[in-house]
């Protein structure tokens, strides 16, 4: 991989985009990368019709879009000191755009809301084609009211699939940047208050003999790469692999999640429990997309 490539951030001007830069400023300066700022616009001609694209209320190549993106670069060099940041402006969807960018990317953050591209559902449309489609890792910053929080461990959810090995991964590199412990989580089935029968019993110790197992080959994996590191193994109950997390991520500075996994994680590209998780969890979230081979 190569060793210059930015971490790239899409910038719009709303507020949400803004946080979404503050997050990515800290990442690049955490991997000693320089910082992109990408603003995508829609060139009328792609509608067919010569239109003028204020008519439709998408953005437009311009000065003022040149200017707030400069202004935004000035702003976060001034409170970052040391970190390289370049503006660009590309001709395309803001999803498009920050997709295509990820060939070439170290790590790509997008914000929860936004203007242009970026409004819709609470993970709008330009975060969630970005994380569900990305070529390399995905910062998703929410919620976007919060300052940056620094100080929590880094939570990743661990199913024993090649996406949550990856995502364990990922989540032992974030811990080490950061300098917090990494916290392995294994979501199973909620336990019943009332007597069960014998064989729920041995259901569930052997549930617990498997999360066992799976936790502690995890935190095997992790401690060969960064045996520094404090890595704590939690496994926990909840309705729903998503439930557990989200309701573990109250207490962390992270959430690291794979693309799709077992259980609740199958399914789409990116899987129901990271859809959920972008969308639902208590602090930012990395979706853990393996590098482009050919970026």
């Amino acid at each position: 991989m190569p060793m210059n490539r930015p971490v790239v951030v899409g910038v719009d001007g709303s507020p949400s985009s803004l946080v979404a830069a503050e997050h990515a400023a800290r990442a690049a300066l955490l991997r000693s990368r320089p910082l992109l700022l990408v603003h995508g616009y829609l060139h009328p001609l792609g509608y067919g019709v010569p239109l003028n694209p204020y008519d439709l209320g998408v953005p437009a190549p311009s000065e003022e879009a040149q200017k707030m993106l400069e202004r935004t670069a000035a702003d976060l060099a001034d409170r970052w000191p040391g970190l390289d940041v370049e503006v660009r402006q590309v001709a395309g969807g803001p999803g498009a755009t920050m997709v295509e960018a990820s060939r070439r990317a170290e790590l790509v953050v997008v914000g929860s809301r936004g203007l242009g591209g970026f409004v819709g559902l609470l993970l709008g449309s330009v975060g969630g084609q970005v994380a569900a489609h990305a070529h390399c890792p995905v910062l998703v910053v929410r919620p976007d009211e919060q300052p940056i929080p620094v100080n929590e461990p880094v939570l990743v959810g661990v199913d024993g699939s090649e996406s949550s090995r990856l995502a364990a991964q990922y989540g032992a590199d974030e811990a080490a940047l950061r300098d917090v412990p990494l916290v392995l989580v294994h979501v199973g089935p909620p336990d019943g208050d009332r007597p069960v029968p014998d064989e729920v019993e041995e259901s569930q110790a052997a549930y617990h003999a498997e999360a066992v197992r799976l936790l502690a080959d995890a935190s095997t994996a992790v401690r060969a790469d960064h045996p520094g590191l404090v890595v704590r193994e939690h496994p926990v109950r909840a309705a729903g692999t998503a439930q557990g997390l989200i309701e573990a991520s109250g207490g962390a500075s992270l959430l690291v999640v794979g693309t799709r996994g077992r259980r609740g994680f199958t399914g789409l590209l990116l899987g129901s429990v990271s859809q959920a998780a972008i969308q639902h969890a208590h602090c930012p979230v990395l979706v853990a997309h393996p590098y482009d081979r050919e970026g």
